[in-house]
């Protein structure tokens, strides 16, 4: 089988199930592959329930994108904000929005449908229950923006799985696209702008779940590794008022985010610092360093030297939280392993991990084994934090 990474030999032998759970959910899945009982399961009263809601289900991966571009057209029209004083007549919101009677007539069902909008008696047109926190969330509407790029490189998913292609969105986190030999930190402002500017906006989402879950005000010192333009750090600075505040991140970014901080009234208190954190020591001086939506972009070897990198940098008695989406997480599964692996392969590196595979990571630099700091919204992100391991320093 030419070009397809293939071997056109015997396919190896399939293990018998070894569980009772296995060999039930065998027998479950070949019983249920059947058409005839897909037939009678639609049709026997006890079992129409369950068929349809798993019909419903399948439908529902069809049909997602669809979804998601009626989200992308309301946010792209400004929907929600127009209803944020209250419900609008039809006619009149179209008119606002530029669009004709059918265009609007279609918005405004498919809306309805999905819960973003609200139709009611009289032809008015109200804000729905999924629609209404959009308004005024900057952070999902510039990630729905985002996602834009990422439904472009998903265009073939095969090809993308077998590298066959090039992904635009390796070319929006322009450190992802730094050819091998050159360092991210050489990087100009105006290639880092959009991509700051993203992290920026997206970054309340993670920020509140962390400075929620964490007391920092327990800490002398934060160092925030990668931190962009300083919105992590600037929430922090909010619930530690005598917490001294470092930052790094490249040399660019760390630029825009000491003009933030200092704009922002946090001159006296925060120091950035830019560089590689890949090739450049950390400055010292913290007793909590933070690595904020860091460690998931980047394979293990990486982030084992950056986590060697951070006890370096830090004092026997300081600590390691590391916040990010993460795999395996209760309740969440999908958006770990298929939101995240997905999105992760068409930047071009990086993946999601669990908190064990980051806490054997922790240890193998230094650290004691990660503890798991409970989020409210785990589908935004998990934090878990590790000890340095006492008189554990290594040099490499």
């Amino acid at each position: 089988m030419r070009g397809s990474g293939l071997s056109a030999g015997p396919l190896p032998a399939v293990p018998p199930a070894t569980t009772w759970r296995e060999r039930w959910n065998d027998w479950r899945n070949r019983t249920v592959a059947r058409p005839g009982f897909q037939r009678w399961a639609a049709a026997f009263p006890l079992t129409r329930p369950l068929a349809r809601s798993h019909a419903r289900e399948l439908f529902d991966l069809v049909a997602g994108f669809v979804y998601s571009q009626v989200l992308l057209a309301c946010v792209r029209l400004d929907l929600f904000e127009r209803l944020a004083g209250g419900p609008l007549p039809e006619a009149e919101l179209a008119g606002r929005l530029g669009l004709g009677e059918e265009g609007a007539e279609r918005l405004f069902a498919a809306a309805d449908a999905l819960e973003l909008l609200e139709r009611r008696p009289g032809g008015r047109i109200a804000l729905g229950r999924v629609g209404a926190p959009m308004v005024g969330n900057r952070a999902v509407a510039a990630m729905v923006e985002h996602h834009a790029t990422l439904y472009a490189d998903l265009a073939d998913p095969v090809a993308l799985l077998r590298r066959e292609t090039r992904p635009a969105m390796a070319g929006y986190w322009p450190y992802a696209a730094v050819e091998p030999g050159s360092s991210p930190a050489a990087l100009a402002p105006d290639k880092v702008a959009d991509y700051s500017a993203l992290m920026s906006a997206s970054q309340p989402l993670v920020t509140q779940e962390v400075v929620d879950a964490y007391r920092f005000d327990r800490h002398c010192a934060l160092l925030d590794v990668g931190g962009g333009e300083g919105s992590f750090v600037a929430a922090v600075a909010a619930r530690a008022p005598r917490l001294q505040l470092m930052l790094f991140d490249l040399p660019a970014v760390a630029e825009r985010a000491q003009a933030r901080l200092s704009a922002a009234g946090l001159g006296s208190r925060a120091r950035t610092f830019g560089g590689d954190f890949f090739a450049d020591e950390l400055p010292r001086g913290a007793d909590i360093v933070s690595l904020v939506r860091v460690c998931f972009d980047h394979p293990d070897e990486r982030v084992l030297r950056l986590l060697k990198a951070v006890r370096r940098a830090l004092p026997d008695n300081g600590c390691v939280l590391l916040a990010e989406p993460m795999s395996d997480v209760p309740g969440v599964e999908a958006m770990g392993a298929a939101y995240f692996g997905f999105y992760l392969l068409a930047m071009g590196r990086g993946r999601p991990r669990s908190a064990a595979h980051l806490s054997r990571l922790l240890v193998a630099a230094g650290f004691e084994p990660g503890r798991v700091v409970p989020t409210r919204m785990p589908l935004q992100t998990s934090v878990l934090v590790a000890r340095c391991r006492a008189g554990h320093f290594d040099g490499a």
